[in-house]
């Protein structure tokens, strides 16, 4: 849909600790089933939040984002070592084919899924490789998030990830979130 980015000015917003309501570390880190070897990406990182969490089980990070802003409050808050900063949409991606072996998204879905997105994701990961997806709902009420009307809802999410070239294997709605972990083909 790609209605709009996060905006610069709450960026500190995005470092709330009531954020792990809709998506935990524990629940992200086990959804993306990493052994510490490999190259994730966090697409759509804003300020780093999850990806602080996820980078301790992989051996390389990269905080894709398209607001470069987001890369410098990042950077001020400090990055651990093994994370790089990609300004780039996820529609095209600065890779080599099959570069990463994970690849993840919390609540930014519903701002990149479009034509070419999750094509440009299955090229740059190794078959097998797994794309873990959390993100608004458009079943859910509304009360944090997006607008409704600028989410997927879980069946939409599903059709994007096969179209896409990616093997479903756990697709869960809650009360404002989904849950779709993949593997690409």
């Amino acid at each position: 849909m790609g209605f709009h980015t996060f905006p610069i000015d709450r960026a500190d917003a995005l470092e709330d600790p009531s954020r792990y309501r809709y998506c935990s570390r524990e629940e992200l880190v086990a959804a993306l089933d990493l052994d510490g070897t490999e190259a994730v990406a966090d697409l759509g990182s804003g300020t780093g939040f999850y990806t602080d969490d996820v980078a301790a089980f992989a051996d390389r990070m990269y905080a894709v984002d398209v607001q470069a802003e987001m890369h410098d409050i990042y950077s001020e808050k400090g990055m651990p070592d093994n994370v790089e900063p990609v300004t780039a949409p996820v529609d095209d991606l600065p890779f080599d084919d099959g570069a990463l072996e994970a690849a993840f998204s919390t609540m930014t879905y519903h701002e990149f899924a479009g034509e070419g997105a999750l094509e440009e994701l299955h090229r740059v990961l190794v078959p097998g490789g797994r794309l873990v997806t959390v993100d608004w709902t458009a079943t859910g009420e509304g009360e944090s998030g997006p607008p409704r009307t600028e989410r997927y809802d879980l069946s939409e999410a599903i059709s994007h990830h096969e179209a896409g070239g990616f093997v479903v294997e756990r697709a869960d709605e809650r009360p404002e979130t989904m849950l779709v972990v993949a593997t690409r083909n």
